[in-house]
This record gives structure tokens, C-alpha cells and sequence, in this order.
């Protein structure tokens, strides 16, 4: 045991020595530097959060088989990018290609490989011929790689350790994204006047319950362990001061059921009979009076969520808050068709002198990201956020204009750019 001891304070002592900072070195280009006024070329340097992975990318166009590259650099941690080793861009036909990679200068050569069943495909393979520069051995590297061995022989003896006291297993990520896999059975209501009734609705993080509590309906929205951070966050965005606003969805409770892997997170909201905007949509048009009444709600609902108010009826200040998945899917409608906001499980919040969350760019769906996301050129400050918000309300706008009545013939309803795909198959 004290030899144990020893090897533990020899590797806490190595850590603190060397720091717990991740450093990661990419190739560098920017297409656009005469604009941005910086280099056009190069290498640069990577610095990470504790605990966070850093990552290489890539991005470039490909117009009739020319390519043309547009950015590369660092990129920060994202789980889609864990473990890769060459830069591949999976998606079969995007507009803009990106790219992402573990180690330094991985985003040297870029690669575009469809993930798709069926013949085989052209891809596109561009090598970018970037020498990098020569790395020089320093007393702190022959440190690291002589004590490299004893480090991990000794995390994983404490990692075993704990384990044994612990006797669970470390959850590891699930994406919910894609698929979410069979519908839950109904849990036991931890609470005796609230009762569930049916599933309304699931996504990404989870599903949505009707439930009956005393004498009205509510949302029971039920988070899985895993996703314990989403429902931490977005029961603190319901709770900052000044969240009480007649086109944001009203908040009333969060609680925990169950226990170890059985622990279930709910959120206790308002709900709403006639679903989310794209549900009313999907089944129903719309009057011109019905539109701008909408539009109208849905539009004071995030201009209040992106106000800052220095004080608010003695709660304190309430700070801008972005939504970041703004999407008609998270848009309800009141029985009067005015529209209230939801779903706040990617929001961040910008308090005056305090750093914001997690401000990763690309999250959301991608049907409603801005250009500057999808191209992986977001500039991480408040405004470029808010404005990404507008862009995403601005196609929901368009959904329901698709759906007004207010022209010839029954409009049919599409998401937005869907009808650029139809244009394409005739085509076709």
C-alpha cells in the first residue's frame, strides 16, 4: 500500500507538474485573410479546456470537380471526431465539405468518402503539401516518455480501485440524434397527484409525456441518465431570473426517479393540446390573420429571450440567452395559436462578466443552421449566436408562409429547402 501511495503522488505530482491542458497543432489556411486580416497559411497551435479533446478540420468546396479549400485549423471537442485518425468527410452530397481529425497535422490531406450502400463512388482526395516544422526533443518530453508507463500503470491500478468501491460501470456517450430507439415504457410517477397519460413526442435528448397533475394537463419531458447534462441545462435556463414571459414556455417543476442505471430526469412544463408548430403545420393551413399572429408571438417570445434587462422585478438582472436549436419542432401553439418557446436543453446563457458555457458552434439541427456553422467559420461571441437565432426563425417563417392560404390552390407542406430536393429528383 505505500508503494501504491508513492506511485499516486509521484503521478499527482508529474500532472501538476506538466498540467492537465491538452495541446494539439494543425495545419492552418484561410482562403479569406486578406478580409479577416490574418495569415493565409501555416500552423497553429491548439490549447483546450481540462478534460476536453482537441481536434484538426478541414473545409473546402468541390464545383465540378475543382476543389477549392477554404478553411483548416483547430476545432474543439466534439465527439463525432474521437478517434480519428485521417480527415473524412462522410456526407454524401453537402454543400460545403468538412472534415475533422485526432492529431497533429491530421487535416494535412483531406478526404471526401460517402457513408452510403451501393456502387462505388468517385471521391475527391486533396493533399496539401505543408511540411511541418521540425520538432526538437526537450528535457520535459524525455520526462514524459520515460515516466509515460509508471502514469498509466498507475491510473490504472486508482482506476480499478474505484471501480471495485464504486461497482458501476462509467456511462459513456449515447446519441439520440439519429435514433432513438424504441419507445420507453411508462415509468411509475414518483409523485402521487401527477399521473402520465401517453407519449406526446421524443427527440434527441428523450420523450415527452401528457400527464395529468391535480386538476390540469402538463409535459412531463423524460431525460435518460446519460443525457444528464441537457436536463441540467435547460432546468437552469428555466430558472434565471426574469424566465416568466407569456411566449416562453412555463416551467414548473424538475425532478429524479429511480436510482443507478434505472434513474430517470424530468422536466414538468406547460402543455399545450395542439402540439408544436410543426405538428399544426403537418395537418393544417393557415389564414393570412393566423400567420402574422403567429409570427407575431413567436418573434416577441425570442426578442425577449435575447434581451438583456439590468434588473427584473427584484429576481436580479436577466441575462441574453440564445437558444441555439430554434426550430419550428420547438415552437408550441396555445389553443389561440399564439406560440410559445421551449426546449432550452442547448441554450447559453451571456452574464456580463462571466464566460458562457459550452459555445461549440455546430449543435442544433442541420436543416436550420446558419451558413458560417455549417462552414465551421462561427465567430464564438454573443451577437454572431443571437444572429444564428434569426437565421433559424427566418425558415420558420418560411414554413408557414409555405402554408398560407392567402393563393391559388392548397399549398402543400414542406420543411424548409425541402423543395429544392423535389426540384432536383424531377430533375432527375
Amino acid at each position: 500500500s505505500l508503494m501504491l501511495g508513492a506511485i499516486i503522488l509521484g503521478v499527482f505530482t508529474l500532472r501538476s507538474s506538466l498540467g492537465e491542458v491538452e495541446t494539439r497543432e494543425c495545419v492552418y489556411y484561410n482562403d479569406n485573410w486578406r478580409t479577416e486580416r490574418t495569415n493565409q497559411s501555416g500552423f497553429e497551435r491548439c490549447e483546450g479546456e481540462k478534460d476536453k479533446r482537441l481536434h484538426c478540420y478541414a473545409s473546402w468546396l468541390n464545383s465540378s470537380g475543382t476543389i477549392k479549400l477554404v478553411k483548416k485549423g483547430c476545432w474543439l471537442d466534439d465527439f463525432n471526431c474521437y478517434d480519428r485518425q485521417e480527415c473524412v468527410s462522410m456526407e454524401e452530397n453537402p454543400q460545403v465539405f468538412f472534415c475533422c481529425c485526432e492529431g497533429n497535422y491530421c487535416n494535412e490531406r483531406f478526404t471526401h468518402l460517402p457513408d452510403m450502400v451501393g456502387p462505388k463512388c468517385e471521391h475527391s482526395s486533396v493533399t496539401v503539401k505543408i511540411r511541418p516544422p521540425p520538432r526538437v526533443p526537450s528535457v520535459l518530453s524525455v520526462l514524459v516518455y520515460s515516466l509515460l508507463p509508471l502514469c498509466v500503470l498507475s491510473l490504472g491500478l486508482v482506476l480499478a480501485l474505484w471501480m471495485y468501491r464504486h461497482r458501476k460501470p462509467p456511462y459513456g456517450h449515447v446519441d439520440l440524434s439519429e435514433d432513438p430507439g424504441p419507445l420507453p415504457s411508462s415509468p411509475s410517477a414518483g409523485l402521487k397527484p401527477l399521473k402520465l397519460l401517453e407519449i406526446k413526442a421524443r427527440g434527441r435528448f428523450g420523450c415527452v409525456w401528457k400527464a395529468h397533475l391535480k386538476n390540469e394537463f402538463v409535459a412531463v419531458k423524460i431525460f435518460p441518465v446519460q443525457d444528464k447534462q441537457s436536463w441540467q441545462n435547460e432546468r437552469d435556463i428555466y430558472l434565471t431570473p426574469g424566465m416568466r414571459h407569456e411566449n416562453i414556455l412555463h416551467y414548473i417543476a424538475a425532478e429524479k426517479h429511480g436510482a443507478s442505471l434505472e434513474t430517470e430526469l424530468w422536466l414538468i412544463t406547460e402543455f399545450h393540446e395542439r402540439g408544436s408548430l410543426t405538428d399544426h403545420l403537418k395537418g393544417n393551413t393557415v389564414t393570412w390573420a393566423e400567420l402574422c399572429h403567429i409570427a407575431a408571438t413567436m418573434s416577441r417570445g425570442l426578442a425577449y429571450l435575447h434581451e438583456d434587462i439590468s434588473s427584473f422585478k427584484g429576481e436580479g438582472p436577466k441575462p441574453t440567452i440564445a437558444h441555439r436549436d430554434f426550430k419550428s419542432k420547438n415552437v408550441m401553439l396555445r389553443d389561440d395559436l399564439s406560440a410559445v418557446i421551449g426546449d432550452f436543453g442547448l441554450a447559453v446563457c451571456f452574464e456580463p462578466g462571466k464566460p458562457p458555457g459550452d459555445t461549440h458552434g455546430q449543435v442544433g439541427t442541420r436543416r436550420y443552421m446558419a451558413p458560417e456553422v455549417l462552414e465551421g467559420a462561427i465567430n464564438f461571441q454573443r451577437d454572431s449566436f443571437l444572429r444564428i437565432d434569426m437565421y433559424a426563425m427566418g425558415l420558420v417563417l418560411w414554413e408557414l408562409v409555405s402554408r398560407c392560404t392567402e393563393r391559388d390552390g392548397k399549398p402543400q407542406c414542406l420543411p424548409s429547402f425541402q423543395w429544392i430536393m423535389s426540384e432536383k429528383k424531377r430533375s432527375w
